[in-house]
């Protein structure tokens, strides 16, 4: 399995959302890697539950952006991270039958999901916000 590489194509024009973006692949990365290497089940947990808070975090950041700008794509847009949501819990779910699978499945599913919204949900955006702090 090849890891997800940053790709200048992901970007949202926005450095802080770009960072925390990298931020979120280097957890696929590494939780993949784990699974990958047999690593202590803990130590899979552990990436599955630090990749699920990160994500889980910055979509509330986001959504809460949204909520306060009166983003007319709201619906749209949270309804794709639940998608994820549903996606991640699947695959943590699926990882102890097969973990060659679920390492692949995790790498192959969040590539896709992120090369997909970064460049259509949280482009239009950041976009439409305008330049604007990410804490």
């Amino acid at each position: 399995m090849a890891p997800i590489e940053w790709k200048p194509e992901y970007s949202v024009g926005n450095a802080a959302i770009d960072h925390e973006h990298q931020e979120l692949i280097d957890l696929v990365n590494d939780t993949a890697a784990a699974i990958l290497d047999r690593r202590p089940e803990a130590d899979v947990q552990r990436g599955f539950g630090d990749l699920l808070r990160a994500i889980s975090a910055h979509f509330a950041l986001e959504e809460q952006q949204m909520q306060a700008h009166g983003y007319d794509q709201r619906a749209q847009h949270k309804a794709d991270h639940e998608r994820l949501l549903d996606e991640l819990r699947d695959i943590m779910d699926s990882q102890g039958t097969s973990p060659d699978q679920a390492a692949e499945r995790l790498a192959t599913t969040l590539e896709a999901w992120f090369a997909h919204h970064f460049q259509v949900h949280d482009s239009r955006l950041h976009r439409q916000l305008g330049p604007h702090p990410h804490p």
